[in-house]
């Protein structure tokens, strides 16, 4: 059980902060008011996006280093996970969006550069789909993997900086940590990050123990 500390840690602060997510106390804001709920669950599933991908490309740069097929499993299995994080992020942002900004997409930069960013990682797994020889499969989509990671970062922290942005953070909109994410949020917001991080990588072990076992019954 010692081995398993971090999974239990993991779902017993997803639960935590699902639940505080909806019933504690939150700062009274004009137009945010209730939905700021929201930021429980919507900026968690972008941190969780990005560990994935994270850990995806460390696993793409040590296939390349020394191909072995493990990596190229934990790579693509990771960003199966990372892309359903991204999904999720996308639908809270849109349901935020709607009572905040008063639509679910308005075509704001970060929106946009955000769902640009997802595209990347779609076309990494449309891309391991058409290859069939499993060596080149697993090197091109490596090499992808390498160069979509960084781009990732420029779309999501660098270019929605340059430009005007109703989004928190970005285009001299100010964040929530310059004005209202007090202690109460805090104590909520801190752990469904690290939770929902836990599960996600979770998830990944699981996704990489099955398809293992897939492949090792096929040989």
């Amino acid at each position: 059980m010692y081995k398993n500390w971090w999974k239990i840690l993991g779902a017993l602060l997803v639960i935590y902060s699902t639940v505080a997510g909806f019933l504690s106390s939150v700062p009274e804001l004009p137009i945010l008011h209730e939905s700021i709920r929201n930021l429980y669950f919507h900026v968690p599933m972008w941190f969780g996006m990005i560990v994935m991908f994270s850990v995806s490309v460390f696993h793409s740069i040590k296939f390349l280093g020394n191909n072995k097929y493990d990596h190229d499993l934990k790579a693509v299995e990771s960003i199966n996970v990372g892309v359903v994080y991204g999904v999720l992020g996308i639908v809270t942002g849109a349901i935020w969006a709607r009572f905040t900004w008063g639509q679910a997409w308005s075509f704001d930069v970060k929106q946009n550069f955000a769902a640009i960013a997802l595209l990347l990682y779609f076309a990494y797994l449309v891309l391991r789909n058409a290859i069939d020889e499993e060596q080149k499969r697993a090197k091109i989509s490596a090499i992808y993997n390498i160069f979509a990671f960084p781009i990732m970062v420029v779309l999501l922290f660098v270019l929605p900086r340059l430009a005007d942005s109703l989004h928190p953070g970005n285009g001299g909109n100010p964040g929530f940590n310059a004005y209202d994410l007090d202690s109460r949020m805090r104590a909520v917001f801190y752990p469904a990050c690290l939770g929902w991080i836990l599960i996600g990588y979770w998830i990944y072990t699981i996704l990489y123990r099955v398809r293992s076992l897939e492949k090792n019954n096929t040989l």
